[in-house]
């Protein structure tokens, strides 16, 4: 069953097999949290250690964040304890993320897609949107993803608009 996990050094392996995995897909790792350590991301056990207390401080709602990062709530997607994919939920938007990024951003490892992990995942994401107290929320995927569309939109997702190659969804809670 997929689950979302909050990201824990005792899944250390399975998550730098799934980091390793993403290395051949262009781009940042989508929903990773990779970038709170402004550095390219790596597999070594300490720069798990270092993510890891990145993200829990991110969830932090008392703690001021810097330009540019908004608080949010990191979970590795799992099956079996072994790490399938990325998910972050934004506890509210800025101006980048309302044009592109949503509420709600995630990443299935290439291994271990087409077999529902996003769709399971975005439905207890939304769940957790419900416990923060959102009423809607904004999910976003490239308009060359008609996979990810199709999960937004069995999960409710109302498409707004498309704007340079981005399909904006809502979702109401």
């Amino acid at each position: 069953m997929t689950a979302l996990t909050r990201p824990t050094l005792d899944l250390y392996d399975s998550w730098a097999a799934c980091v390793a995995e993403f290395a051949s897909e262009p781009g940042h790792i989508h929903a990773s949290a990779t970038w709170l350590l402004d550095r390219a991301p790596e597999t070594s056990q300490g720069y798990c250690a270092e993510l890891v207390a990145a993200i829990e401080a991110n969830a932090d709602t008392r703690r001021t964040q810097r330009d540019g990062i908004v608080h949010a709530d990191t979970f590795w997607v799992t099956q079996d304890d072994v790490v399938v994919g990325f998910l972050q939920l934004r506890h509210h938007l800025d101006a980048r993320l309302l044009r592109v990024g949503g509420h709600i951003g995630y990443s299935i490892r290439p291994s271990h897609r087409r077999r529902g992990h996003a769709s399971q995942a975005l439905n207890l994401a939304l769940d957790r949107a419900r416990e923060l107290g959102l009423d809607r929320v904004l999910v976003t995927c490239h308009d060359d993803n008609p996979a990810s569309a199709r999960t937004i939109e069995s999960a409710g997702g109302v498409l707004e608009d498309t704007s340079a190659g981005v399909r904006r969804y809502w979702i109401e809670l």
